[in-house]
């Protein structure tokens, strides 16, 4: 299955050199959150990028991820306030899983 990530174009750049990707969420990195988030398609990516990235100026990318090359698990999780399930990353997304990068446009 393919899942979703918003990232800052500069955090993936910084993850491709590092060989993983290590950021959780807009200015949260997956050692003070525990889990990377991510969305299940499309409409929730929107959504989040909406609600958390509406301020970013600089470029995002969007990161679909093989959840079949996370070497972690992946759980459907209901954060505390929304109304519906999210994939949450419980480790490190190795650069290798990701299977395209795309621009992302408002």
């Amino acid at each position: 299955m393919t899942i979703l990530h918003l990232a800052l174009a500069d955090d993936w750049t910084a993850a491709v050199e590092a060989g993983e990707y290590r950021v959780s969420t807009l200015g949260r990195t997956l050692a003070q959150e525990g889990f990377i988030h991510a969305c299940a398609d499309l409409e929730q990516l929107r959504a989040v990028a909406g609600r958390y990235y509406g301020q970013v100026s600089g470029p995002l990318v969007v990161l679909a991820i093989d959840e079949g090359r996370l070497d972690c698990p992946v759980v459907l999780e209901v954060p505390a306030g929304a109304g519906e399930a999210f994939p949450h990353i419980y480790g490190p997304l190795p650069v290798s899983a990701v299977i395209q990068v795309t621009p992302f446009t408002r």
